[in-house]
């Protein structure tokens, strides 16, 4: 290699992985003055958070992975300039009761429509309890989510500022189950409650680990509200905007570049795909790992995920998601509820709380939860720019399912066109079990003929996207503050970015506080670095 390209391949940031994440993070340092590359196995960057034109030929582009935005700071769209433009929905949820013709519509703006809701399907006494519930969640999120842009608290600082200690205690020391078990008494009510801490996360209410409250807590708090909105134009627009700042302050791409080593002293090497190229390598004063604890490892030479993986055991994602585009919105059997309210929030499928259990314990013994547990969402109801104009002038619409308690692990030794092909079926046998009329009566047909469904497996997420175990946050997740006695002498260490070599920081969703569409991961190690340079 010759000094000039010696030279330009020597920058401040070696950023490995494209995500979200990842170009947050090139995008702050760019912005203070740094030189950074981006280094995507893709041809495209963006990640889990694309959208893409799944049913060829049909001019619908589905948020493919990822698909609401909750825990993107404002301040993150501030100080990148983003051009984005996200949606409150109206509806937080719907959850049908198995079996009946009512279900439960809990309306944002209509106190008493839910109320009275809550008495149609027999738990009008938790009406007020559930309300109050989420009031106690409110007080979490409007206390911590302003930390989670600053360097970690310790577990007894976040403590004083919640300033509630029957809250803390109920949320953060003891498993969710007890305080969800005290405040309502419904099946129903109590399994609405448990979802949010069951995303992509393998547990029971009263595990002793605690990861289905910190699951929880990650899904209350976001934007100190813990609403979930819709990107408008879907999640492309997210990736897309942050392509665009990123370009704008000098970040260099490189797609189709398979990364194959890190080394502590800051080279990377990376296989161009699609030609003949030869092994090509750059190098920085520090990389930016925004891929997942367990393939940091393996690219820095190690067994696996040692030293690098997240708190709390090995990766395994628990979900099953599947995208159809629809002529139009299925009957429901419940007479009192439009279809456009029931999908236009979150809608709740055979997720009671003795279902959710019950589901658990299935997939613990190996099988297909039946039913399994599923929830809905239309994106096209909040924004209906995602189908041509031929689609919506049509009444066509999409719907985003996923899946819950359906573990990795699953995968494990089964052929996996044979597994996907069940689990799209037990989708939709648990989507028709609701319905008055079957799911694949309202499903189009893409331009080859097609019906417009694709499901996307944990296995798929782990090949596709390098996801270890197919697990959205990267691995078991952690508090969103450091323990008392945790090492938080360096910049990297107090903001949850550190691995165990000084020139290699975490990026992405396995960083402290890093999961989901966020930002956080590659906000804190840019943060982290600067920090550093500055010292």
């Amino acid at each position: 290699m010759d000094q000039s390209r010696a030279r330009e391949d020597h920058f401040d940031a070696v950023v490995v992985g494209g995500g979200h994440n990842g170009l947050v993070a090139a995008t702050y340092l760019a912005k203070a003055g740094r030189s950074v590359v981006v280094l995507e196995r893709q041809d495209h960057v963006g990640g889990a958070a694309v959208s893409a034109e799944a049913f060829p030929g049909t001019g619908a582009r589905l948020s493919r992975y990822s698909y609401l935005v909750s825990l993107l700071p404002q301040q993150i769209i501030d100080d990148l300039g983003l051009d984005l433009e996200l949606v409150r929905r109206r509806y937080s949820s719907y959850t049908p009761l198995p079996g009946g013709a009512s279900g439960l519509l809990v309306d944002n703006e209509d106190s008493e429509a839910t109320r009275n809701s809550f008495s149609r399907v027999g738990a009008g006494p938790d009406a007020g309890a559930f309300g109050e519930f989420y009031g106690r969640t409110a007080i979490l999120a409007d206390k911590l989510w302003p930390t989670f842009t600053k360097p970690l608290l310790r577990r007894s600082e976040a403590r004083a500022l919640v300033g509630d200690d029957h809250i803390w205690n109920d949320f953060i020391e003891k498993p969710l189950g007890r305080v969800i078990e005290r405040s309502v008494d419904s099946d129903l009510a109590r399994g609405v409650l448990l979802t949010d801490g069951l995303i992509s996360t393998f547990a029971r209410a009263n595990d002793e680990d605690l990861q289905q409250n910190k699951c929880f807590l990650y899904h209350v708090v976001g934007g100190g509200t813990g609403d979930w909105d819709v990107p408008v134009g879907g999640m492309g627009a997210v990736s897309g905007a942050l392509e665009r700042a990123a370009l704008d302050a000098g970040v260099v791409i490189r797609t189709n570049a398979d990364v194959t080593a890190v080394a502590p002293n800051g080279v990377v090497h990376y296989q161009p795909l699609g030609g003949d190229a030869a092994l090509q390598s750059v190098t920085g004063e520090y990389v930016l790992a925004n891929v997942t604890p367990a393939v940091l490892g393996r690219l820095m030479g190690g067994p696996g995920a040692d030293g690098f993986a997240a708190p709390g055991g090995a990766a395994e994602g628990a979900q099953v998601k599947v995208n159809l585009l629809l002529s139009r919105l299925p009957k429901l059997k419940d007479p009192q509820v439009r279809p456009e309210q029931a999908f236009g929030g979150t809608f709740h499928i055979n997720e009671l709380y003795s279902q959710l259990d019950a589901a658990y314990t299935a997939a613990e013994n190996g099988g297909i939860p039946s039913p399994l547990p599923i929830e809905i969402y239309c994106h096209s109801l909040a924004d209906p720019s995602i189908l041509s104009e031929s689609l919506r002038d049509s009444g066509a619409h999409t719907l985003t399912v996923f899946s819950l308690q359906t573990p990795h692990r699953l995968t494990h030794d089964a052929n996996h066109d044979g597994l996907r092909a069940e689990l799209q079926a037990a989708v939709l046998a648990s989507l028709n079990s609701v319905l008055a009329e079957p799911i694949e009566n309202c499903i189009l047909n893409d331009g080859a003929g097609k019906p417009c469904i694709e499901t996307k497996t944990t296995l798929d997420l782990e090949e596709t996207l390098g996801l270890t175990g197919g697990n959205i946050f990267h691995g078991p997740l952690s508090w969103p503050f450091a323990e008392d006695d945790a090492a938080l002498d360096t910049p990297a260490e107090r903001w949850g970015v550190a691995t165990d070599h000084p020139r290699v920081l975490l990026c992405g969703a396995g960083s402290r506080r890093g999961g989901g569409v966020s930002g956080l991961g590659g906000h804190s190690a840019a943060m982290a670095l600067l920090e550093t340079s500055r010292a």
